[in-house]
């Protein structure tokens, strides 16, 4: 895990508020997960389901519209990626949280952070791409809104959907079921 010690001043400034708000929700992710690990302790989880919530809808309807128009029309290779690890994410904050969906969590912001931070991802390619906008790039993603997080829901259908939102993304390996 990246500490913001380790987002250095070298990285633009779309790449530094990104990655500095994946620190934040990785610490509360792992607070959440907390000591016992057959428990999940809820204020953390709450807040990191409700950050993570604002931080794809930051991504998806700011960031990578505005890199899309910037490249001349055409999506970032890696957005259609990023876009279905969106989903199984999204898929895995529905039901109430256990163990087995915070260490898929992890496993997938884990590949998936890496798509945004690592060398030519996306964070450093929107810096690269919006040269003279920046600032108001970066105005609107302070600005984003919070997104409302409804209440979990453990119904019938929830986890046969998140299956199929992992399998999409790649990530069908991962074990859901308690035991």
């Amino acid at each position: 895990m990246m500490s913001n010690e380790d987002i250095g001043s070298a990285q633009g400034p779309i790449y530094r508020l990104l990655a500095g708000d994946h620190v934040r929700l990785d610490r509360l992710l792992d607070e959440a997960a907390g000591r016992d690990p057959a428990k999940v302790e809820p204020a953390p989880y709450d807040a990191f389901r409700r950050g993570l919530l604002k931080h794809i809808g930051m991504e998806e309807k700011i960031l990578l519209p505005a890199a899309q128009q910037l490249n001349g029309g055409q999506p970032v290779p890696v957005a259609a990626r990023l876009r279905l690890d969106h989903g199984a994410i999204a898929a895995l904050l529905v039901p109430s949280p256990t163990p087995r969906i915070i260490a898929a969590l992890k496993t997938i912001l884990a590949a998936h952070n890496a798509l945004e931070e690592g060398a030519g991802g996306l964070y450093e390619e929107c810096d690269r791409l919006a040269q003279g906008q920046t600032d108001a790039l970066l105005e609107r993603l302070r600005n984003a809104p919070e997104v409302p997080a409804a209440p979990h829901n453990d119904g019938p259908k929830v986890m046969p959907a998140a299956r199929r939102a992992l399998a999409r993304a790649g990530y069908d390996g991962l074990v859901l079921d308690e035991g």
